[in-house]
């Protein structure tokens, strides 16, 4: 059986440090270096040294000669104060602090792994064998520790370890079975200590590892692709957001061009819901702490949350982090009974979350997030319904886009190995996860369990879509919870006039408005369907005599709704086209004293650079019929 890709990528990481070593010296300090989706990483601190990325180069040199040389991982185990005292002797001081953490947690023995190969590494030259040690063995592992400090043996050769690093693997066995071609170093970038930006900032260094050749090269293209369509260099020469470092980092100005875009799509939200029994609300943008205790944000989700202090008042408030609290409150002021459920609350609003300064990044990464939210109460019994209406609404907004190829959904569940990080009863969550099983079923949806990604409160469907160029993005969401109604007490009269618990079902379509469009703004490579467009039509005339025709052409066209721009710059001709094709404008009309003299246009699609000649009218009617059916 082919070993899992996850291996190779951890095996990887370990590869180049050990890489990075050679090349850098003994002095590199390792922390953390896990296997991601596509390859891995790793946190080194290079002391007083800075890696270039020149060093890259050699680094990856020095990695492909080790998989060649076929070392064999080979893994041992040491009791906690041993493998302290072990990395504390070679001076690994963050594999020592997560040592204490791992004892902290009642671990009592820790995993190492060794490289044996031809190379004999000098790190280990410094410890004193013996022969016959007057000590303890540790059983079942390949060392032997013997007091005082620094004196150790093995039963392997542990003077011709090549590298050892602390790690619960799984490795490959031998570094051979790892294709030489299938990988490559990626990039560098600064990473703080525990992602606490508090602690000492560290060097990551990225590496890219695919099952072979082809699929490397086929990511590197499509990563060459996405820097052409950078939401950020788009964003800003198309003038869609803009971040300002007066307001903040991870709070974007949406632009003029940018709220035609942002309000299309908001609009478009509402148009599917307001026939499906939703009822729109709106809530503030902060509350009282004692709304998020009893909804359970503020023990499980205050690190994440901004405080406000009322200078009058002398209050203590919270930025919202989510919507839900606040749609609880509007639900519980009525006496709804089981005639009026489901109850159908739609609001899309702006909550705050304070995300890590290192990962804010354009629309896509902020900490005002406009979620297109809602919230519906209802039974047990109408849980399948209710997710089925939700689901075509979802396949419906994506299909508009251009999305639903190769769509999977997540069922997100809860991880058994931690209950301690969720709110409410097993029972409550069998129900809920069951629930939503059935309804994946029923909807017949590309569906895989997750265990551990479940939200703190229930279970969820996570659709994920892929974009133009192939990458994956979780968007929608459907979420389960039985935990909310129960923490406000809520409750509607049932047909023995009993009261009875609500479900709450959390569903947001695009996830939220502002990654949403950042998304489609890369998507679209910033030449967005005519319905989305800014500026739809730009009509451009051949020199001053034609001016007045080409007011004539654009009063005729605002009049029937369309966005166009009149272009009456002293700019040549040339010039003019070239502007409106870095602006992207859909549709190019240029008129001269053919056009004049017909009544016509003659008109160029950005898109696709066909060229036309039309009368007024009839490219009126072309465009509202592209904007109505949405066309792509």
């Amino acid at each position: 059986m082919p070993l899992p890709l996850s291996t190779r990528r951890h095996s990887l990481s370990h590869i180049m440090a050990q890489a990075t070593r050679m090349v850098m010296g003994a002095d590199a300090r390792l922390a953390i270096g896990p296997d991601i989706d596509t390859g891995w990483y790793y946190d080194i601190d290079f002391g007083d040294t800075t890696l270039e990325e020149a060093k890259l180069r050699d680094i990856e040199k020095k990695m492909r000669s080790i998989v060649r040389d076929g070392q064999e991982y080979r893994q041992f185990s040491l009791s906690v104060a041993d493998a302290k005292a072990f990395t504390k002797a070679l001076g690994e001081d963050y594999k020592l602090e997560m040592i204490e953490d791992l004892s902290a947690k009642w671990e009592t023995v820790i995993s190492f792994f060794a490289n044996l190969g031809k190379f004999q590494n000098p790190d280990y030259a410094g410890f004193e064998f013996l022969d016959n040690p007057d000590s303890y063995c540790i059983e079942n592992a390949e060392w032997m520790v013997v007091i005082p400090e620094k004196q150790w043996k093995t039963d392997f050769d542990f003077r011709t370890s090549t590298f050892i690093d602390m790690c619960q693997g799984p490795h490959v066995q031998f570094t051979s079975e790892i294709p030489e071609d299938s990988f490559k170093l990626d990039k560098l970038a600064g990473a703080y200590w525990r992602g606490d930006a508090k602690n000492k900032q560290l060097t990551r260094i990225y590496g890219l590892a695919f099952e072979s050749k082809t699929e490397l090269d086929a990511y590197e293209h499509m990563m060459e692709e996405a820097k052409k369509r950078d939401h950020r260099i788009l964003g800003k020469k198309l003038k869609l957001f803009t971040v300002s470092d007066m307001v903040g980092s991870g709070l974007p100005l949406i632009q003029p061009n940018g709220m035609i875009i942002r309000e299309a799509i908001k609009d478009y939200l509402w148009d599917l819901h307001k026939d499906r029994g939703y009822d729109r609300v709106c809530t503030p943008h902060l509350a009282k702490e004692e709304l998020y205790q009893t909804s359970g944000h503020a023990g499980k989700y205050l690190e994440d949350m901004f405080s406000v202090y009322g200078g009058t008042s002398k209050e203590n408030f919270f930025l919202k982090p989510m919507n839900c609290p606040h749609h609880m409150q509007i639900f519980a002021d009525n006496q709804f009974s089981y005639r009026d459920m489901p109850v159908r609350y739609f609001e899309p609003a702006t909550v705050y979350r304070d995300e890590k300064t290192g990962q804010l990044s354009g629309l896509t990464r902020v900490r005002s997030i406009t979620q297109d939210d809602g919230h519906l109460f209802c039974r047990v019994g109408q849980i399948r319904d209710e997710v089925s209406s939700i689901v075509d609404v979802i396949k419906q907004f994506y299909t508009t886009f251009g999305l639903m190829d190769g769509y999977w959904v997540s069922l997100s569940i809860r991880d058994p190995l931690t209950p301690e990080k969720y709110l409410g009863g097993d029972d409550v969550w069998e129900i809920a996860e069951q629930a939503l099983e059935e309804a994946a079923i029923a909807n017949n949806l590309n569906y895989k369990p997750m265990p551990g990604e479940a939200a703190f409160y229930g279970p969820k469907l996570d659709f994920m879509f892929k974009d133009a160029i192939g990458r994956e993005w979780q968007l929608a969401t459907i979420q389960c919870d039985f935990n909310q109604p129960a923490r406000f007490k809520l409750s509607f009269k049932n047909e023995k006039n009993e009261d009875e618990q609500p479900v709450v079902i959390h569903r947001a379509i695009s996830g939220s408005l502002e990654r949403f469009m950042g998304i489609m703004i890369e998507h679209f490579a910033g030449t967005f369907p005519l319905w989305l467009a800014p500026e739809q039509v730009r009509i451009i005339p051949v020199g001053e005599n034609f001016f007045g025709y080409a007011d004539e052409v654009y009063a005729e066209l605002r009049k029937s709704g369309l966005r166009v721009k009149f272009d009456d710059s002293t700019d040549s001709l040339g010039k003019k086209m070239r502007n409106a094709e870095i602006d992207h404008v859909n549709y190019i009309l240029v008129v001269g004293d053919a056009e004049m003299q017909a009544r016509t246009v003659a008109v160029r699609n950005y898109k696709t650079q066909d060229k036309t000649t039309e009368a007024i009218s009839d490219f009126t009617s072309r465009m509202k019929t592209e904007i109505k059916t949405k066309a792509l």
